[in-house]
């Protein structure tokens, strides 16, 4: 089973330095000098496709990609151009729902458009099998393994199920959505105001204390703590409900 982030962490890095090392490549595919709405779907479509194959060279990616291409805006009369270069805008990937820029290079009129495109990335993850209430905490009856759209929403998909095994749901969830990770949170160790042990940590010594949450806590999470003198610090809730602090 792939690991949680890793793949698309994976993933993003290749498709941007495809999207960078082939927009000089892909400006060899000259469009027509009456360029049509048609002929640059289909350039954007190839390159595209040829920036996702070089992406998965190399590695064994666990998903499988499709792209969609939209249209151009009908009411756009461009001038005719001997080469067009697709190019990703700043800012942006080949994920989800994207744009990819087109700009004339070789003609009387130079311009810059952009078109919709769609990449979806099918893969492994695991989906609701039934309804959750929020607060509940997941067993391993309540999803099955099934194929979705990691792409598809911008949350990372879980996909070990040790991951979400014993989570508590953030919000109330529904049969067939894929668990990603903004669903679940650690189980809660306290509630705000409960009384807890805290270990201050400075140079070449700790100091165990005593204060009060003012947050629930989980594990992994940033808290603040009022301490007996009154003075609020912050802290990480660690697997005991210790709140571990640095001065």
């Amino acid at each position: 089973m792939p690991s949680t982030v890793a793949p698309k962490s994976t993933l993003r890095t290749r498709l941007r330095r495809a999207g960078l090392g082939l927009s000089l490549a892909c400006a060899a595919l000259a469009a027509p000098a009456q360029q049509g709405s048609e002929d640059l779907s289909a350039l954007s479509q190839r390159w595209v496709d040829d920036a996702l194959a070089q992406a998965q060279a190399g590695g064994a990616l666990p998903l499988r990609m499709e792209v969609e291409v939209g249209a151009l805006d009908a009411r756009l009369r461009l001038a005719p151009c001997q080469q067009v270069e697709p190019y990703l805008p700043a800012g942006t990937r080949l994920w989800g729902r994207s744009r990819l820029g087109l700009r004339c290079v070789q003609g009387q009129t130079r311009w810059n458009v952009f078109l919709p495109i769609t990449v979806k990335a099918f893969g492994p993850a695991w989906v609701l099998a039934g309804n959750v209430t929020a607060g509940s905490v997941l067993t391993e009856a309540d999803a099955i393994e099934a194929e979705v759209d990691w792409a598809a929403e911008p949350a990372a998909i879980i996909a070990n199920r040790d991951a979400w095994i014993g989570q508590t749901a953030t919000r109330a969830l529904n049969p067939g959505q894929a668990l990603r990770q903004n669903m679940v949170r650690a189980p809660e160790l306290f509630k705000a105001g409960s009384p807890v042990r805290v270990v201050v940590q400075g140079p070449g010594y700790a100091v165990t204390s005593s204060g009060q949450a003012m947050t629930a806590g989980s594990v992994g999470q940033t808290i603040r703590i009022r301490m007996g003198n009154g003075r609020v610090i912050g802290g990480v809730v660690s697997e005991d409900g210790t709140i571990q602090a640095q001065l």
